[in-house]
């Protein structure tokens, strides 16, 4: 309520065509609703964070998994993985759109690039803070390499693990919406792009208000699946 008052109050003292008050951005939100098109357009980029989310969850966990337990794998991942988290993505959104065009897969690709690197680093950090006495134990009683795994790994790495995959799916949207602002504008960008050319501020806040609506709506199920999946972590959390 708060921030809503505030930004009424600053968008009739700005008077500007650029910035709406808070009832034209909610007006603009429910117009938004009733559009079959914006549907079409969400769904459209949706497409793009659904697969290239789904591929990086698989090869970010996958990864992780592997470079904290093998050195070796470690050692052939790290300098590529440095380099996703140094390099500024839309440094890479040219390289991709003349590599593969301006379709889907460059699309899917970029998404893919976003997430996959806190997802690694998350997974790899979650299994290496399993604490060591534990595995030293398991081997003591001649717990095999899956035991281990199934019964002490997984389950200790699997809060950071869902970290990183809340953190990489936002990472995603981010990559969704970046694309199509930049070169790409198939769904959520066409629609930005529309509006903002005809300076229709309200339904173009409108837009970014439901992206950050998907966002947080999506990060929320993945908080309700960490819950199911770890409850222990949760439990843990509260009495800390």
């Amino acid at each position: 309520m708060i921030v809503a008052t505030v930004w009424q109050l600053y968008a009739i003292r700005a008077h500007s065509l650029l910035i709406p008050t808070f009832t034209a951005t909610a007006v603009g939100v429910v117009e938004l609703l009733h559009d079959p098109a914006v549907y079409l357009a969400f769904f459209l980029s949706n497409q793009a964070l659904v697969l290239g989310f789904a591929f990086s969850l698989v090869a970010g966990i996958a990864a992780g998994l592997a470079a904290a337990r093998f050195q070796r794998v470690e050692g052939f991942i790290d300098p590529y993985l440095n380099i996703l988290l140094v390099t500024p993505m839309a440094a890479l959104i040219p390289l991709l759109i003349m590599s593969l065009g301006i379709g889907m897969a460059s699309r899917v690709i970029l998404v893919f690039v976003f997430a996959v690197p806190v997802i690694i680093v998350n997974t790899r950090a979650g299994v290496r803070q399993v604490e060591a006495n534990l595995l030293e134990m398991a081997h003591s009683y001649g717990a095999t390499e899956r035991q281990v795994w199934r019964k002490i790994l997984l389950p200790g790495a699997l809060p950071a693990i869902m970290t990183g995959v809340r953190l990489g799916l936002g990472r995603a949207v981010t990559g969704m919406v970046v694309v199509e602002l930049l070169f790409v504008a198939v769904g959520i960008g066409n629609l930005i792009g529309l509006y903002r050319g005809r300076f229709e501020s309200g339904l173009l806040y409108g837009v970014v208000i439901l992206v950050v609506v998907e966002a947080f709506a999506l990060i929320s199920v993945l908080r309700v699946i960490e819950r199911r999946l770890a409850p222990w972590a949760h439990s843990t959390l509260l009495r800390e």
